[in-house]
């Protein structure tokens, strides 16, 4: 796949400016050098799909720059987004650890870089170095954590709004707070917001013009702002 236009790929690990704390490969330098000599470096646009649910995985898909939708389909063919990968996060990782099909689709949602290992190179290298065991451990215990809050959030909320008021302020928790006040960049269309928590984009668009008369959020254009969080979590249950 060719490079992304004004897109600059990051080759080498050990020189890499995006390596956080809380990425995967934040690892002793002897399994950066393992990491580096399997990994294979590529650039994927808005929209391609890195793996389909159902279908066999080849390996594992290190999200180093940009964001993956990931979605669940029933058979009569209703979505629901399961979360947004972010970088540093490794994707297919449970589908290689177990040998099953991938779960999930993989989408591309905005231009990625990835580092893509193949199934067999990366068990070796999880039994090889502890560190990066220890890593994948981590991952997958991130990803039950976010399974077990939609499952709570869908199943246990009484209504669509406060799914979405749910989702809203989850959102805002990583977010700067100004006395309680939040300022979100929102991406996503109300229909993907409608297969985040379960419902249509007709309900969404509903709910939303609803929370800006009570005054709870105001929405120009990709910005929405919250001026105070607690007056919206308030409307939760009631």
């Amino acid at each position: 796949m060719r490079l992304l236009d004004d897109f600059k790929t990051q080759n080498k690990c050990g020189d890499c400016g995006l390596r956080a704390s809380s990425y995967f490969c934040n690892f002793s330098e002897r399994s950066l050098r393992h990491f580096q000599s399997i990994k294979i470096t590529n650039s994927y646009p808005k929209g391609a799909r890195l793996f389909i649910e159902g279908q066999p995985t080849d390996g594992v898909f290190m999200l180093c720059r940009g964001r993956v939708k990931l979605t669940t389909h029933s058979r009569h063919g209703k979505s629901l987004i399961l979360r947004i990968a972010v970088p540093g996060e490794v994707l297919g990782l449970s589908a290689v650890i177990s040998g099953t099909v991938s779960e999930s689709t993989a989408e591309v949602i905005e231009p990625c870089q990835v580092n893509f290992v193949l199934k067999s190179e990366f068990r070796r290298f999880l039994e090889e170095n502890a560190d990066a065991g220890m890593n994948a451990l981590h991952q997958l215990s991130l990803q039950y954590k976010t399974a077990h809050m939609q499952i709570r959030s869908l199943g246990l909320s009484a209504c669509v709004a406060d799914k979405l008021a749910t989702l809203l302020l989850e959102w805002s928790k990583n977010e700067p707070s100004n006395n309680g006040s939040v300022h979100l960049r929102n991406t996503f269309s109300h229909e993907e917001i409608g297969e985040m928590i379960g419902t249509s984009r007709e309900t969404v668009t509903r709910i939303l013009k609803d929370f800006r008369v009570r005054d709870l959020i105001s929405i120009k254009g990709p910005n929405l702002h919250i001026p105070n969080m607690r007056n919206l979590e308030a409307t939760i249950g009631s």
